[in-house]
């Protein structure tokens, strides 16, 4: 019997590569995208999309840095998901989440609390894996800083492969609901501010690199290793300097 897996968020960029491992893993990829005529927010296709789909993984986001934004996005697309899938008979939803979000009070990590909180309350069995930052978040934070500027909060944590989050991912939804699972690290911590630099070094335009201390509460919370993955942690094995290096 073929095994259909749909992926929330499946054109982003741990979603896409989520598509591909299922495909390896031989089971069917049902891709869940606003390009796909879906919209977790309001659940327009979305019934139709889980016909017949015996699981979830959801690697949705959304780009913001407003926690008000951040919690209504996800209460509206977690819920959509939750009841969709309760009605098709989904026996496994598996959602992505951050390692650091239930310490760590950045405005954007409310959202993947509440997140979390209705994954665990919801009527389908679940599994919750948490990662930290990816390799890409460097560059992000690069494209999003206003030129001539590269803007690099100081902080450390561990950032891991998107590939190997995907692979967690699917390795996961194939297998047993397991409620919260072992975080997911990359091998070593990083400072974003050195990650950022050799970004801009390696990959240019040119841009003046400024450090942002994080300051306050949150700032507190990061330098007492808020970021870093936990006790039991789950390792990956590409390096920050291996993704940059193309390897």
């Amino acid at each position: 019997m073929d095994t259909r897996i749909a992926v929330a968020g499946g054109t982003g960029l741990v979603g896409a590569l989520v598509v591909e491992e299922v495909r390896r893993s031989g089971a069917t990829p049902v891709v869940i995208a606003r390009s796909r005529g879906i919209d977790l927010t309001d659940g327009t296709g979305l019934a139709e999309a889980l016909a017949g789909v015996d699981a979830v993984v959801d690697a949705s986001n959304v780009e913001t840095l407003s926690g008000a934004r951040s919690v209504a996005f996800f209460e509206a697309a977690t819920g959509q998901l939750l009841r969709a899938g309760a009605e098709a008979g989904v026996r496994h939803h598996v959602a992505l989440s951050i390692v650091g979000c239930d310490r760590v009070d950045l405005p954007y990590y409310r959202g993947k609390r509440r997140q979390e909180e209705l994954v665990a309350a919801g009527p389908v069995p679940w599994s919750v894996l948490r990662a930290t930052q990816f390799h890409e978040f460097a560059a992000q934070l690069v494209q999003r800083s206003p030129r001539p500027l590269a803007l690099a909060p100081r902080m450390r944590s561990q950032p891991v492969a998107a590939a190997e989050v995907a692979a967690a991912l699917v390795a996961a939804v194939l297998g047993e609901p397991a409620g919260l699972l072992p975080d997911l690290g990359g091998p070593r911590p990083e400072d974003t501010g050195r990650m950022v630099r050799d970004v801009v070094r390696t990959r240019g335009p040119r841009r003046l690199v400024v450090p942002l201390p994080m300051v306050g509460r949150v700032g507190r919370q990061v330098r007492a290793g808020g970021l870093l993955p936990g006790e039991g942690a789950t390792l990956g094995t590409q390096t920050f300097d291996a993704w940059l290096a193309g390897g």
